[in-house]
């Protein structure tokens, strides 16, 4: 029976990862997606204390809690564990190797890859892929911070209040988050955005 890469990367659990990277990982996506500890336990069907428990390194959540954990915060087991595939120990805080970031697939097909080590900071760097024709959100939305961007490929439609701008490889943006926004690939190629946004939101 073939073995899947989210199997492969629970294995890991008990091998290479500690409690404590696992739970600071959980706490730290936890609160980018401006969540309660008592709003994820309810989700997840974990308890409020077991919970802080993991999060604070104190106890190891099964695999199927963190399966649970992972499906209530939209990732899969493997954003908790990915430092546990061979990362260099002294990288863990400070770089993110290419073939070792973690990503988020969206039913629309856009797909964002983390560039920034963790979520801990006061700034998340992500490089989004939109497919042709592609929009992460249909209607525009806003919240707290700043974000920036640069285009690195194909071309890009941004709609910043009431303005629509086009923007081509090269062109780059800056914007306050709190001003209604959203964007699509408007062409026949892939898109890529390497993105800046405070504080983290992922």
């Amino acid at each position: 029976m073939a073995i899947s890469k989210e199997d492969m990367a629970a294995a890991a659990l008990d091998e290479d990862s500690t409690p404590t990277q696992v739970g600071a990982e959980i706490r730290d996506l936890r609160k980018a997606k401006r969540l309660t500890i008592k709003e994820l336990s309810l989700a997840a069907s974990v308890s409020v204390g077991h919970l802080s428990e993991i999060e604070r390194g104190i106890a190891s959540p099964s695999i199927k809690t963190l399966r649970d954990i992972a499906k209530a915060l939209g990732v899969t087991i493997g954003w908790f564990l990915h430092n546990a595939e061979g990362c260099d120990p002294t990288e863990r805080d400070f770089i993110v190797r290419a073939d070792n970031r973690r990503t988020l697939r969206f039913s629309s097909g856009v797909t964002d890859e983390l560039l920034s080590p963790n979520l801990r900071g006061q700034l998340e760097l992500v490089m989004a892929r939109f497919p042709p024709g592609s929009t992460e959100v249909e209607t525009a939305y806003s919240h707290q911070g700043e974000e920036a961007g640069v285009v690195l490929s194909g071309a890009f439609e941004l709609w910043i209040g009431d303005q629509c701008f086009t923007l081509q490889t090269g062109d780059s943006f800056s914007f306050p988050s709190t001003m209604p926004h959203r964007y699509r690939n408007p062409g026949d190629i892939e898109t890529v955005v390497v993105w800046a946004i405070t504080p983290p939101t992922y």
